[in-house]
């Protein structure tokens, strides 16, 4: 029987959207759902240490999210252009892969001038194709090295705040929509699931002997990207990098062998590391791309819990929480949150499926 995107539909009240982060990062509330029970409970996130015991893991997406939106002027009319950067393509051509808004004034050949708060030009990129209706490719020229070239880039660009929000990006965005463990540099989105830790956590984390495995997968646009078919096989994700390192592998793999439990860090993690498994049901090094879409039924190698945030109707985020929790119990336990008044999406509230 084909899984369908419309048995993933619910009606989500928008007034319980987090515009912005709580006031401490572990402020936020846990929705423990038992997969074994389908008991529902309501805790604090600073209860989430109580579920593990030394020798569990688990598991973080460390990636990093760079100031992806930048704004630039077209040449000749001053128009203003949204640029968001999605990818580079090629370093020393300084080839990048983005989406421009409004798209339609915006064509090959074209230059836009990228311009700091003194109004002095930083950056200048000429458009050489065209992509998709939204996307082009865009070449920056530029002389100099290409740390020079990214201190730039960096300087000129906003938190790529989703558009969900209604709000521009603000200093306390460069901070709260960045995990505190994140170290490689590549996503245009904040795996959101991390985004509840505190210093203070991860240090209690240690304390207690609850190991931490750092996998890394590079959020894309394509995570987010309107599910547009029916049958959910049919669907492509857009392809993100990812990376699992040996060093992971055997933290992980020693915690299953030893009977403790896993706990993927949002589905990005469950993604890079179903991506990964060896012959023998555990983690295996690997690096490339993925557009693994995991939807149900689905038969999971490596995580024993996932904890997630609350995600929005029919999203790939929504379809692969189901994946792990079962559709009906996470439909209830959704149903359930919003009678609670919990936040949902970035900056919203967690749940943990165990």
């Amino acid at each position: 029987m084909r899984t369908k995107l419309s048995q993933f539909k619910f009606e989500l009240n928008e007034k319980l959207i987090a515009k912005t982060p709580s006031k401490r990062r572990d402020d936020s509330r846990l929705m423990v759902v038992n997969r074994a029970t389908g008991e529902i409970e309501h805790k604090m996130f600073t209860d989430l240490l109580d579920f593990y015991d030394e020798g569990d893991t688990l598991v973080f997406n460390n990636t990093k999210v760079f100031p992806a939106r930048l704004y630039g002027l077209k040449e000749k009319t001053q128009a203003r252009i949204e640029v968001f950067l999605l990818r580079e393509l090629n370093t020393q051509a300084r080839l990048w892969d983005v989406l421009v808004d409004p798209a339609r004034k915006i064509r090959v050949g074209n230059k836009l001038y990228f311009n700091d708060k003194r109004g002095v030009t930083r950056l200048v990129a000429e458009v050489v194709d065209n992509t998709t209706s939204r996307g082009r490719t865009i070449r920056f020229l530029f002389d100099g090295p290409n740390d020079e070239f990214l201190k730039e880039l960096h300087s000129l660009g906003n938190t790529p705040l989703p558009k969900l929000l209604e709000r521009e990006a603000d200093a306390r965005d460069a901070e709260r929509y960045q995990t505190v463990f994140a170290s490689e540099i590549g996503a245009v989105a904040a795996p959101t699931a991390g985004l509840h830790f505190s210093r203070e956590t991860l240090m209690r984390m240690e304390l207690k002997g609850v190991k931490k495995a750092d996998i890394t997968l590079h959020l894309g646009l394509g995570t987010f990207r309107d599910i547009e078919v029916e049958d959910l096989s049919k669907h492509k994700m857009d392809a993100e990098y990812f990376r699992v390192e040996q060093a992971a592998c055997d933290i992980v793999n020693a915690t299953k062998v030893d009977g403790g439990k896993i706990c993927a860090i949002g589905t990005t993690a469950i993604r890079a590391c179903e991506n990964s498994v060896s012959a023998e049901r555990l983690l295996a090094p690997n690096e490339g791309w993925t557009n693994k879409f995991i939807f149900p039924p689905y038969d999971f190698h490596i995580p024993d819990h996932l904890l997630t945030n609350f995600h929005l109707p029919k999203s790939s985020l929504f379809i692969t929480t189901c994946a792990f929790g079962g559709i009906d119990l996470i439909l209830e336990a959704y149903a359930i949150a919003q009678k609670e008044k919990y936040r949902f999406f970035a900056y919203g509230d967690a749940m943990l499926v165990v």
